[in-house]
Order: C-alpha cells, then sequence, then structure tokens
C-alpha cells in the first residue's frame, strides 16, 4: 500500500494550466510542469482497496494501484513496467482520456478521487526521459503476415503486440501520416504530436512497417488485401459523421469538425502557413458540446476568431453526480476543459438546450448566420420552446456532433463482412469478423467510443489474430479482461 494515511493527509491536486493569455498564443500542451515530489504524494493518496473499483473503471485493466505504490516508493522504473504491462500507449491515454477509472476510485465514494491520470502520464513520460521506453522486437519470427488497416490507437495497439508475437505486420493508413485521429484530430494542445513520433519510432524498430496514402478498397482492393497477408485487422475507425440536414447546409464556411481540424493540425506539421480553413476575424460557431467540440473551441481561439459559441442540444448537466449514474458509473458532469476557460475568457458562450433550425446565407453562398431555438428535454423528444427563435451571428460552423459507424463504402463492401443493425462490423469473442481471416477492433465495430476501449480492444484482437494463425493461446501479454465485443 502506498501510504496507510495518504489519503488522510494528502490533497488533490493537479497541475496548473497556463493562463489563457499565454497559452492561446502558442499550440503548446496547456499544463504547466508538475514536481515529481508533488506526484509522488498524489500516488500515495490510493489506498490499494481490498476490491480496487479503479480496475472495473478501465477497460485495459491497468495496475493502477500497483504503479501508484511503486511511484510513491520512488521506484518509477518499475512503475513504467507495471503500467505498460497492460497499455500499449499510456502517453496517450493519459493525456486524451476521459479518465473512467477516476469515477470509480473507491475514494471518490466521499472525497476527490485519486489523481490516476496524472500519475499515469507523469510515469510514461520519465521513462521516456529516462530511456526506459525502448524497442522490443520479437526474439522469433513466425512468418505469418498481417495487414492492420487504419493507424488510429485500435490498429496501432494491434499492430505493436502481433509485431512483438513475430508477426510481420503492415499498418495501412490512407492519410499522408500514420495516426489516424491521434494525428489529425486531436490539436496538438491537447497532445503534441512529438508523443506519437516517439512511439511511432519505437514500433518502426520493432519491425512494424507503415504505408501512408493508401486507401485500402480504393487503391489496393479487398481481395488483393487478403491475397498479400495470412490475416487482416479492421481498425478505421467509425468515420461516417453525424450531419445537420437543415435549410442552408450546403452554404460556404459550414464544416465537419473533421473536416476543420486537420488542416489545423497539418499546419502545425508545416505543410500550411495558415490553414485553409481558419477562424482569423470570423464569428465562429460549434455546434455539439463534448469533446470534439472542445478541440474545435480551443483551435478557433488560436487561429484568432473574434468570437466562438459553442451550442449543445441536450440540457446543461449537473456539477455533481445525479442519483441515477452512482458510483462506481461514470457519469455525465458538467466539464470545464482547458478550451472551456479560453471561451470564457474571450466572452463566448456555452449554450444548452438549443436546435439549430437553419443557417442563413448571404448573396454569395457564404453563412451569416444561424437560426436557433430553446428545445425541451429528451423526455420532450426535443421540442421547440414557443416564442425561443433566434438568430445568432456565424461566418464559420463547425458540427461536432459524433459519427455514426464505419465508412461502408469501399472496404467494407468488397469484404462482405455482416454489419449490426447500427452498421458496425459484427464480431465474435475472439474479435473474429463473419469473413475468415479478417478482424475488427475499436470504433469499426464497437462504434464511437474512447481511446482506452480502442487500444484494449486491439490488444484483444491481436490474441484473437495470433492463435488464428499459429494455434498458442499462451501469449507473452495479457489480455484486458473486460475487452470483449459488446453485444
Amino acid at each position: 500500500m502506498a501510504d496507510p494515511k495518504g489519503f488522510l493527509t494528502v490533497r488533490r491536486e493537479l497541475p496548473k494550466r497556463r493562463p489563457v493569455d499565454v497559452r492561446i498564443k502558442s499550440w503548446s500542451e496547456v499544463y504547466e510542469d508538475f514536481g515529481k515530489d508533488r506526484l509522488e504524494k498524489q500516488a500515495s493518496r490510493c489506498m490499494d482497496c481490498g476490491i480496487p473499483f479503479c480496475h472495473q473503471g478501465c477497460p485495459l485493466g491497468n495496475l493502477i494501484p500497483e504503479w501508484n505504490d511503486l511511484v510513491h516508493r520512488k521506484d518509477w522504473r518499475e512503475a513504467v513496467e507495471r503500467l505498460h504491462a497492460t497499455n500499449n500507449f499510456p502517453e496517450f491515454t493519459g493525456r486524451l482520456c476521459p479518465a473512467p477509472c477516476e469515477s470509480a476510485c473507491v475514494l471518490g465514494i466521499n472525497q476527490d478521487p485519486v489523481t490516476i491520470k496524472r500519475v499515469e502520464v507523469e510515469i510514461i513520460d520519465r521513462a521516456f526521459a529516462e530511456g526506459w521506453v525502448r524497442p522490443q522486437p520479437p526474439a522469433v519470427t513466425t512468418g505469418k503476415t498481417v495487414a492492420v488497416v487504419g493507424s488510429g490507437p485500435a490498429g496501432l495497439a494491434a499492430a505493436q503486440q502481433l509485431t512483438r508475437a513475430g508477426h510481420d505486420v503492415t499498418v495501412y493508413e490512407r492519410a499522408d501520416r500514420i495516426g489516424g485521429l491521434l494525428r489529425y484530430g486531436i490539436p496538438e494542445f491537447k497532445m503534441e504530436k512529438r508523443h506519437l513520433d516517439r512511439r511511432l519510432a519505437q514500433m518502426r524498430a520493432e519491425g512494424t512497417d507503415f504505408k501512408t496514402s493508401v486507401n485500402v478498397g480504393v487503391d489496393v482492393t479487398a481481395g488483393d488485401l487478403r491475397a498479400g497477408h495470412d490475416a487482416v485487422v479492421l481498425a478505421g475507425g467509425a468515420t461516417a459523421w453525424r450531419d445537420l440536414p437543415v435549410p442552408g447546409r450546403e452554404l460556404k464556411g459550414v464544416y465537419q469538425a473533421m473536416e476543420y481540424l486537420p488542416p489545423s493540425n497539418k499546419t502545425q506539421e508545416g505543410d500550411y502557413e495558415e490553414s485553409p480553413i481558419s477562424a482569423r476575424g470570423k464569428h465562429v460557431v460549434v455546434i455539439g458540446g463534448g469533446d470534439t467540440g472542445a478541440d474545435c473551441i480551443g483551435t478557433a481561439i488560436r487561429q484568432g476568431a473574434a468570437s466562438v459559441t459553442q451550442l449543445e442540444i441536450m440540457p446543461r448537466p449537473p456539477e455533481s453526480r445525479p442519483d441515477a449514474q452512482p458510483w462506481p458509473t461514470y457519469p455525465m458532469l458538467f466539464k470545464v476543459e482547458s478550451a472551456h476557460e479560453e471561451l470564457a475568457d474571450l466572452g463566448g458562450d456555452r449554450v444548452y438546450a438549443v436546435s439549430t433550425t437553419e443557417f442563413a446565407g448571404d448573396a454569395d453562398g457564404n453563412v451569416r448566420a444561424l437560426k436557433i431555438v430553446e428545445v425541451g428535454g429528451p423526455e420532450t423528444g426535443f421540442q421547440p420552446v414557443e416564442g425561443t427563435a433566434r438568430e445568432i451571428p456565424a461566418d464559420l460552423v463547425t458540427l461536432a456532433m459524433g459519427f455514426l459507424g464505419p465508412q461502408r463504402e469501399g472496404l467494407l463492401e468488397q469484404l462482405g463482412v455482416d454489419l449490426d443493425q447500427r452498421g458496425n462490423v459484427v464480431r465474435d469473442g475472439d474479435y473474429r469478423t463473419s469473413v475468415d481471416g479478417v478482424y475488427a477492433a475499436g470504433d469499426m465495430g464497437r462504434g464511437q467510443s474512447l481511446i482506452v476501449w480502442a487500444i484494449a480492444e486491439g490488444r484483444a484482437a491481436a490474441h484473437g489474430v495470433d492463435a488464428y494463425l499459429t494455434g498458442r493461446t499462451d501469449l507473452p501479454y495479457p489480455i484486458p479482461p473486460t475487452a470483449r465485443p459488446m453485444a
């Protein structure tokens, strides 16, 4: 146990965010450094519960009490070994995961939970800084070849596990760089891409082959892919975005979030001097109140937007855990991310319980305003409230309303895999699809979900593929105990 009295004597503490007026002038991550002495004290708050419900909250089955104890005892090198035992990419999850483990923390029943996410990211950052993270190429190769389609967290996790198991793995990515949403969907201020690049360097050194600008199903047919590999892992994500089919949707200046965010990230990569879809000097409206909406807010502010407004059809969430979402479930709470702080500083607003009825345009076909109306909650079917219609200015609109499942055209149609009623790829308990030798992991089979689920499913799918290719079941890496396909 880290410290028998740690949770009684140490208060929860997180690193401070840099001042708003400073951080919006750059694209660097928003948090200040957090000294290791303070971090070790935070780790001491872990109670090493008889039943650690943080395991239940984490789809990866992370060994949280173990590495908290090791950090408290200053054994950081062993801590990263325990962290890597269940998680290929803690530098990603420690920055991007909403931390369901903290919602399930036993201490959180009547106190602030342990800062699990912060301990996680500090462990891996120190491990990279100290040179403890090294390539782990396989000692023996099998001669079997595997194609992984998609280079997001699910695809990368599957590829790394299969490479380490001795298979020849090729990752196919249709974008010009590897990383999927980690590369082009997550802004630099949430995760600097150097963290992704150094992990990819490790994977290349282990033997994973990456091919970019290859749209499987177009540039390479499904038949060619299967003929050239002994197994295939589908990890292309849920890329079919939800649209807003109201009058004026065709106007210039209305974009999907995944049309708006990638050019901004490409600008940070040096591809553009300024993003071709820039918010500079414009009145920006972000439709959608989730994490992607927050990413659009922070991006627009750094691009120099004149104003930013965020719209959400759902009512404003509560600030404390509601009775219908008891511990240890993950509650839907009102969150203030770094982008929301910046929005408030700019004088912008987060507007809840409203629906867009029309995009209004000018004579040149550009969007100039949104017509919105207040609506009732889900129990009313989001019925409009009479007398609440109004108009707000908008020169640039981003739709951050989530995704409906994987793209069916091309690869999935050519493979002929079965789809469920939601349009996701059907898998069995080993992540095998209806087509022999073809597996699916992450959002392509699960639907839009969390990064921890993507990594967990990538690891579990790798186990299924390895068993299919070799017949062995005693792999040298564990399968996340909760990583089973949804019914």
